[in-house]
C-alpha cells in the first residue's frame, strides 16, 4: 500500500549527513597546502637572509662609507679655508680661480640677504649630515640651494668674513638613496619567484601521487599510473612501487569480481535442476513448498553476489528521482506486509545511473520490509521522503521497526555483516546495504544510517542535484525493466 503524505515525515531529522563529520572527500580543507607551506617557509628563510644582509651592509659598508664621504667633504672645506686664510689678497683671488677651474669648487662671499634652503628628508643621508656638522663645527651651514642655484652649498667662517663653498652634488657619494632599495626589491622578487618554482617542483610529484591514490580509491586503476622515468631517483622509486601496487590491486579486484560472478553463475544451473526435481519428485505439498522457498532464497542470494561483483564504472546522467521511486514501488505496492508513505518534492532530478539508482531504492525498501515490521501488526511501515537542498538532493527511507544497536550501525554497510536478532528475522546474504553504500559512492553521493528518536532505522542518501533535461515525453512506464524489479 502506497500513501502520499505532506507533513508527517521529517526529511532532515535525524540527518547524519549534516550533523556528523563529513567524509574526507566532503570535508573543507583546513590549513595550508604543501605548496604554500613550502613557499612560506622558503620566503621566511629569504626574509631572514635579507634582514641579516641589511645588518651586515650597515655594519661593514654603510657606516664606513658615510663617514668617509663626510671626511672628504670636510677635508676639502678645511683645506680651502686654511689656504685662503694664509694667502694675501692677490694670491687669494688667484687661488679661488684655480679651485674653480681645476677642482670645480666655487667659493663665494656669503651675504646677509642670501636665501638658502636646507636638505629635505631623504636628500642627504642623516649620518653624513651628522658627521659633517661635527667636523666643520656648529656654525657651519649645509644647504641644497642658495639664491635658487642648486648644489651642495657649505657655509663656513673665515676670520671675520663668511663664505659659501659650492660643490658638485656628484662629490656626495649617495650611501642611502633608492638604487640599492630597487635592487633589493628586485632581488627579493626574484628570490620569491624562485621559491615558488622550487615549491612547485617539490609539490608536483606529491600532487600527482595524491591524485593517483584518489583514483585507486575510486576503483579507476587505469588513470592512476605514474611516470616511472622521472629524473629524481626517490620519486621514481615511489612511482614504480605505487604502479606495481595499483596493478596488484586491479588484478585482485578483477579476480574477486570474476570469482563471485563465476560462482554465482555456476550455482544457477544446479539450483534450477534441483527446483525442477523438487517439483516433480516430492509428493508432500508442504515440504515441496518449503524446499522451493529455500531454493528461491538461494537464488536471491546469488543475485546479491552478482550485484556486489558489478564493475565500479557507471555513466551518470540526469534522472528523475520521482519516476525511479514509483517504478521500484510498483513490485511491492500490493503486498500486505508493507505500507509505504511518500513525501516527494516534484521534479527532483539527480545525477545518477538509472538502473543503479533503482537497485539502491529497491534494496532499501526490501530491507525495510524484511526487518522493519512492528511486532503488533506484523506490517512494515516505510516512509520515503526526498527534498532538494542547494546542489544536493536528500533522500530518506525510514522504517518503524526495532532499530539497530548503536555500536552495530557502522558495520551494517560491511559485506556479510548481520545485525542483531531484532533485524535478522529473515535470512539473507548480508550484502544489501553494502551494495547500496558501494553504489551510492560510485554515483558520487553519500550514504548513512541512523536510528530515529521515535524508533526504527533511517537510511539517508545524499545525491548530486542535476538540472532538468529538455522535455522528451518521459514517463514511469519508459523506465528500464531493471528499475521495476525489487531486489
Amino acid at each position: 500500500m502506497i500513501r502520499g503524505i505532506t507533513s508527517s515525515i521529517d526529511v532532515t531529522g535525524p540527518a547524519p549527513l549534516e550533523t556528523a563529520p563529513a567524509p574526507l572527500e566532503m570535508r573543507p580543507r583546513v590549513g595550508l597546502s604543501l605548496f604554500w607551506r613550502t613557499f612560506f617557509l622558503l620566503a621566511l628563510l629569504l626574509f631572514g637572509s635579507i634582514v641579516a644582509w641589511l645588518q651586515t651592509f650597515r655594519a661593514l659598508e654603510y657606516e664606513p662609507r658615510a663617514v668617509q664621504t663626510a671626511q672628504q667633504i670636510a677635508s676639502l672645506v678645511n683645506l680651502s679655508r686654511a689656504a685662503l686664510m694664509h694667502s694675501d689678497a692677490i694670491a687669494r683671488v688667484s687661488l679661488i680661480k684655480t679651485l674653480a677651474d681645476s677642482e670645480g669648487v666655487r667659493i663665494l662671499p656669503r651675504e646677509p640677504v642670501d636665501r638658502w634652503v636646507g636638505f629635505g628628508p631623504g636628500e642627504l643621508d642623516g649620518r653624513v649630515m651628522e658627521e659633517l656638522t661635527h667636523r666643520l663645527g656648529p656654525g657651519s651651514l649645509i644647504a641644497s640651494q642658495v639664491n635658487n642655484e642648486p648644489g651642495l652649498w657649505i657655509g663656513f667662517r673665515m676670520e671675520n668674513d663668511q663664505y659659501w663653498m659650492l660643490l658638485d652634488r656628484s662629490r656626495l657619494t649617495q650611501v642611502g638613496g633608492r638604487t640599492w632599495l630597487i635592487w633589493l626589491v628586485t632581488a627579493a622578487g626574484l628570490s620569491l619567484a624562485g621559491a615558488a618554482l622550487i615549491a612547485r617542483l617539490i609539490n608536483r610529484p606529491l600532487k600527482q601521487l595524491s591524485f593517483a591514490a584518489s583514483r585507486v580509491r575510486d576503483g579507476d586503476f587505469d588513470a592512476s599510473r605514474l611516470d616511472e622515468k622521472v629524473a629524481t631517483s626517490e620519486i621514481r622509486e615511489v612511482n614504480i612501487g605505487f604502479n606495481r601496487m595499483a596493478q596488484q590491486l586491479a588484478k585482485i579486484e578483477q579476480d574477486r569480481a570474476v570469482m563471485l560472478a563465476g560462482i554465482s553463475h555456476d550455482l544457477r544451473t544446479p539450483l534450477a535442476r534441483l527446483r525442477l526435481e523438487t517439483e516433480m519428485s516430492v509428493a508432500d505439498a508442504d515440504a515441496r513448498e518449503h524446499m522451493a522457498a529455500d531454493i528461491d532464497q538461494l537464488d536471491a542470494i546469488i543475485d546479491k553476489f552478482l550485484d556486489y561483483a558489478r564493475p565500479d564504472h557507471v555513466e551518470l546522467r540526469p534522472v528523475l528521482l520521482n519516476d525511479v521511486i514509483e517504478a521500484c514501488l510498483y513490485a511491492v505496492q500490493d503486498q500486505g506486509d508493507i505500507k509505504i508513505n511518500l513525501d516527494l518534492s516534484k521534479g527532483l532530478y539527480v545525477l545518477a545511473d538509472e538502473v543503479e539508482l533503482a537497485r539502491v531504492v529497491s534494496n532499501l525498501v526490501e530491507n525495510a520490509r524484511r526487518y522493519g515490521k512492528t511486532p503488533e501488526s506484523g506490517v512494515a511501515t516505510v516512509d520515503i521522503a526526498a527534498k532538494a537542498r542547494g546542489e544536493w538532493v536528500m533522500l530518506k527511507v525510514r522504517d518503524h521497526g526495532m532499530g539497530v544497536a548503536p555500536e552495530a550501525l557502522p558495520n551494517l554497510v560491511k559485506p556479510f555483516f548481520r545485525g542483531d536478532a531484532a533485524r535478522t528475522a529473515a535470512t539473507g546474504a548480508g550484502l544489501g546495504l553494502a551494495i547500496v553504500d558501494k553504489t551510492v559512492q560510485r554515483m558520487g553521493g553519500i550514504f548513512a544510517l541512523a536510528n530515529t528518536t521515535s524508533g526504527g532505522l533511517a537510511a539517508h542518501i545524499k545525491l548530486q542535484r542535476a538540472p532538468a533535461p529538455a522535455p522528451q515525453g518521459h514517463s514511469p512506464q519508459d523506465l528500464p525493466a531493471a528499475a521495476r524489479v525489487a531486489v
